[in-house]
């Protein structure tokens, strides 16, 4: 049986964490956070596929092929999506989640609902079964730590 495969997706401007407004989002840099990642899975028993795009057509498509790895290269259980600005305005996200129907954990640094009133509503959570924010770099972790337990209990 294959290994348990979770994609890690980060949207735009995160791979500036650690320069970008410390005071929001930390100093740990995108790299070390997927290194994180990666070794909690192992913890976990579970593979992380970590990328990080500024382009809201390649997270689609990377979305889309992990829903039906048959027709692309990407190959997944479940999905921790950090989709930075997108998550307000991308009903393109929202209408990926939705088609491939992979349990997707909504993951953000910062807590949206205690800043700007603009990222109070998010376009892609009612296609989310979950959502871990305001923890910093901890987030990922905790969100994968959920998406692992949901999928064992899911999979019994």
């Amino acid at each position: 049986m294959p290994a348990v495969r979770i994609l890690c997706l980060s949207g735009p401007n995160l791979q500036l964490l650690g320069k970008r407004e410390p005071e929001i989002y930390g100093k740990e840099t995108l790299p070390e956070i997927h290194a994180r990642l990666a070794a909690r899975g192992a913890e976990l028993g579970v593979e992380v596929d970590a990328r990080q795009t500024n382009h809201e057509g390649t997270l689609v498509d990377w979305i889309g092929e992990a829903g039906f790895p048959g027709e692309g290269k990407v190959r997944a259980d479940g999905i921790l999506l950090n989709a930075g600005a997108y998550t307000h305005t991308s009903l393109a996200l929202y209408d990926a989640l939705r088609s491939v129907n992979l349990p997707t954990i909504e993951v953000h640094l910062s807590n949206p609902e205690a800043r700007e009133s603009f990222r109070h509503v998010s376009r892609i959570a009612p296609a989310c079964v979950g959502k871990v924010c305001g923890f910093g770099a901890e987030s990922y972790l905790l969100a994968l730590q959920g998406l692992v337990a949901r999928l064992r209990t899911i999979t019994g």
